[in-house]
């Protein structure tokens, strides 16, 4: 393998995790190109264009570029209508793929998300190049947890064209085996081709440190215990169980906590608002802090500071956030959902709450609180496992499922 496309249509890696389309998807092909250039695989980016002030071409490092490719008008679109432009998207990804500037050919598409995946299979066919398929969420499993999220017709349509990718990829990608388990499950995908690769961890940035001056350095209380949140604010995400958790933590009355991330999706002004809006009718507004999004390296400080890190998602397919907290040594109370369950081992790093209600969140974050030999072990073996999960680790599991698809024929359409 010497060079892939990236195609990551609807965000960039470039941006700012936290806030509209921006999470873990970013960090990922961000991280993931990063540490594969440097294992000597060549990745290209190509991301739409969301302003006329963005170079045509940004070198991150010798290896890795990210392409801005126009399509649609120069501005931010909301990711509900860019299905529209996937065809000019391809048609531009195409046009710079075989330009003269591309002096060597590529080996292989690595499609990100299910628009960038319906381009990577147009793209795969033009060019008779393997396709490779990461979906980081699904519709059929989001649709189930977060209905009030979607439209009455994107779950059938998305889940449609899901399946088609799936069918159409000599690889698809499962970030654990609870996601492999749903790609077969619910899309009939092919398991011979399903490969788990768990994404990483910078332990360069995300490792333990003093709590007490992580605090002092973010000009967060010094005294009492801090919960944190990091995400999206979404309902998919629950920043409000966090806050309802918080003040159901009574035996605490001290405890503060930290919601860090912006607004997400087609209701995430509202929700913020009603998130605001909670906070003032619980009464605990001067225990809660919004700050917004950080840059990636930044967030360490915060779960550093914290001495539990709140993951209420209703759906993960891996939970990126639970697993920097624990590497940075922070004991993580989340729903037993999704990659979740592969992340924080029950009672040993952490706690997984199997009714995500606020009260149970409180109870789970109370157990770590009640006994400072209790956390500090939960924190002890969170590193140690998180010390399993790097981005290097990722890449050459990554290389070596790009060198299988050099010896195979490439699948046909069904």
């Amino acid at each position: 393998m010497r060079r892939l496309a990236v195609l990551s249509l609807h965000t960039s890696p470039l941006a700012q995790p936290g806030t509209g389309d921006g999470g873990g998807m970013n960090v990922y092909v961000r991280e993931l190109s990063t540490a594969l250039a440097r294992a000597g695989v060549e990745c290209d980016v190509y991301t739409r264009a969301w302003s006329g002030d963005l170079p045509a071409t940004f070198p991150v490092e010798p290896g890795f570029r990210v392409h801005h490719v126009p399509a649609g008008p120069l501005l931010p679109i909301p990711k509900e209508s860019l299905p529209a432009v996937i065809d000019e998207f391809t048609d531009n990804v195409l046009g710079l793929m075989t330009s003269g500037d591309a002096t060597t050919g590529y080996d292989a598409v690595h499609a990100n998300y299910w628009l960038s995946g319906l381009a990577g299979h147009r793209i795969k066919h033009e060019l008779d190049l393997p396709l490779v398929s990461t979906f980081h969420t699904l519709a059929r499993v989001k649709a189930e947890a977060s209905p009030e999220e979607v439209s009455s017709d994107e779950p059938h349509r998305r889940a449609e064209a899901e399946a088609a990718v799936m069918a159409c990829s000599e690889i698809v990608l499962a970030s654990c085996t609870v996601e492999a388990d749903q790609l077969a499950d619910l899309y009939g995908a092919d398991p011979a081709r399903v490969r788990v690769v768990a994404p990483g961890v910078d332990h360069a940035f995300f490792a333990p440190g003093f709590r007490l001056q992580a605090r002092r350095a973010l000009d967060l209380p010094t005294d009492g215990p801090l919960l944190l949140f990091v995400g999206r604010i979404q309902p998919l995400k629950g920043a409000d169980v966090a806050v309802r958790a918080l003040a159901a933590l009574t035996d605490h009355p001290t405890a503060a906590l930290v919601v860090v991330g912006g607004p997400s999706g087609p209701r995430g002004e509202d929700h913020l608002a009603a998130v605001v809006d909670l906070v003032e009718e619980l009464g605990v507004a001067d225990r809660v802090r919004f700050v917004d999004p950080q840059p990636h390296e930044l967030l360490s400080s915060f779960y550093r500071a914290a001495d539990v890190c709140l993951v209420p998602s209703r759906s993960e397919s891996f939970g990126l956030v639970a697993l920097e907290a624990s590497a940075c040594g922070t004991p993580v109370v989340a729903a037993s959902v999704g990659g979740l369950t592969t992340l924080v081992d029950h009672g040993h790093t952490g706690y997984l709450v199997d009714r995500p209600t606020p009260e149970a969140f409180a109870a789970a974050t109370a157990a770590v609180l009640a006994d400072a030999d209790n956390g500090g072990n939960l924190a002890v073996a969170s590193v140690l496992r998180a010390r399993r999960y790097t981005w290097a680790r990722a890449a050459t599991l990554l290389r070596a499922t790009y060198e299988e698809l050099a010896a195979e024929r490439l699948v046909a359409c069904r």
